[in-house]
Parts: C-alpha cells; sequence; structure tokens
C-alpha cells in the first residue's frame, strides 16, 4: 500500500508534469467504489477548461488545486497510481480517470484492487476525510511535548496507535514497522507506557524514516541497507536483518507486523 512517503514521491512527480498546464479533456470510467459522492462523468466535466495551479498532500490523500474550485482528490487505497504519458496507447489498464493538458501530455489514476478513492471537494485540506487527519510526519511533525501528551491517553498498542491516521497522518505498515525497529521500541508495548527519553527516540526515529524516504523518492533500492525494510516481508521463518537479528512476525492492530525482539523492549 502507498504510505507517505510513496505518496509524497507521485506529488513530486506530478507537480513536475502537470504544474501551470490546463485541461483541455477528461474521461473516467463509471465505477461507483472508486468515485465517491460524485459520479465519474460529473468530476470529468468538473475538470476541463480548469488550470493545475498547485498538487496537494496530507497523509495518503493528494489533491490537485486548480484555477476554479471544486478540486478533485485521491486516496490511492492499496495499489492506486499516477501515469503520466504522451500517447494513448500508452493508458495503463485499470485506469479510472484520464485527464488530457493542453500540449498531449496526459494523466491517468489506475486502480486495479479498487480500494482508491476519488472525490470532488471545494476545499479538500478544510473537509472529511482529510480534515480529520492527524499530524503530518513530513509537513508539520509533532513536538516531544505534543507526543508525550498524545501517547500518555493511549492504552493501545505502539504499532496500533502509529497507524490511526487520526494521530499520524501517512504512516503505514511499513513505515510503522521501521520507526519502531530504528527507536528499538515493541509494537507491542502501550503507548502509554513510553517514558520521556523512549518518546524522544520514536518521534526523532520518525522524522528520519519519512524524511529519509522521501529524500529518496521512496526508491526502497536505496533506503540505508541497515534498514528493516529490506528483509521485513513475506512472514519468511529465519528471516533476519541485515545486522544478523531474528524477525518475527505478529498481528498486531490487525496488521502483519515485523519486528526483532531482541533489540525492541
Amino acid at each position: 500500500m502507498p504510505e507517505l512517503p510513496e505518496v509524497e514521491a507521485a506529488r513530486r512527480r506530478l507537480e513536475r508534469r502537470i504544474l501551470g498546464r490546463r485541461i483541455r479533456s477528461a474521461e473516467a470510467v463509471d465505477d461507483p467504489v472508486v468515485f465517491r459522492g460524485v459520479t465519474g462523468r460529473r468530476l470529468a466535466a468538473a475538470l476541463v477548461g480548469r488550470r493545475v495551479k498547485a498538487v496537494g498532500r496530507r497523509g495518503k490523500h493528494l489533491w490537485f488545486e486548480l484555477d476554479r474550485r471544486p478540486w478533485p482528490s485521491f486516496h490511492f487505497g492499496m495499489a492506486g497510481s499516477f501515469a503520466v504519458y504522451d500517447e494513448p496507447a500508452k493508458r495503463p489498464r485499470f485506469w479510472r480517470l484520464e485527464v488530457v493538458f493542453a500540449g498531449g501530455v496526459r494523466l491517468a489514476f489506475s486502480d486495479p484492487r479498487r480500494f482508491g478513492r476519488i472525490r470532488l471537494l471545494r476545499d479538500p485540506a478544510n473537509e472529511p476525510p482529510i480534515a480529520l487527519l492527524g499530524a503530518d510526519p513530513l509537513l508539520e511533525p509533532p513536538t516531544a511535548r505534543d507526543l508525550e501528551v498524545l501517547l500518555g491517553r493511549r492504552r493501545a498498542p505502539l504499532k496500533a496507535v502509529l497507524l490511526d491516521q487520526s494521530v499520524f497522518a501517512g504512516v503505514g505498515n511499513w513505515v510503522a514497522d521501521e520507526v519502531l525497529y530504528q527507536a528499538r521500541l515493541s509494537p507491542v508495548r502501550k503507548a502509554s507506557s513510553l517514558r520521556r527519553e523512549e518518546i524522544a527516540r520514536l518521534r526523532r526515529s520518525l522524522l528520519v524514516v519519512v524524511r529519509r524516504a522521501v529524500a529518496v523518492r521512496a526508491d526502497s533500492d536505496r533506503f540505508p541497507r541497515t534498514w528493516l525494510f529490506h528483509t521485513r516481508w513475506g512472514r519468511t521463518v529465519g528471516a533476519t536483518t541485515a545486522r544478523g537479528e531474528a524477525i518475527i512476525h505478529a498481528t498486531v492492530g490487525g496488521r502483519t507486523t515485523a519486528w526483532v525482539p531482541t533489540r525492541q523492549k
């Protein structure tokens, strides 16, 4: 599932390709699962003639700021993605919305699993679901004091709290596992049990992981080789980290969790 680093990388790619361009035409598939609160036809019609002034993001949500409202917003779900191309024949499979810009540049949002969502909103950042999100670790990282207060109220496992989008916007499964590994904290610990210095470690790891992943455009081949990311997948029996630490897999907060009990306490 695309998480904050992947969505921010997509935002930056789109910004480079479509910023300032005017939409010449748009076409949408009739899909009431992906399109929410608006039909694909109505959303496509609302885009025609509009110019893209900015591409915004909060957490895992992304939206286009146009020269007239309303604006389209996107959530990638499990497998949503954008493709930018110049020839009609390159339109990706499972496309849900295609936009053609003046000059011939084409953009398509595709989603083979249909867990993504497309909405048409007057002010995406200040309307649900985006307005209900918590702090974005890249845009507005919580202070150590705010984090101490927030975690002190939570008795749920730490991993579950990290995945709560009303607390940490954009943190998903692999980011949460990496942050906890780097912070040397167990995912099953109650969030309220953390001491002040542990909260400081958690905050520092959160910022480092998110910023590093964003800096390399979410290219996992460029993540540090010591990251858990490279060996956390697949519930492989006997898997170890680059440091030779044994990885175990468990379900925490309803999600598969990879962690290292000898390191994370």
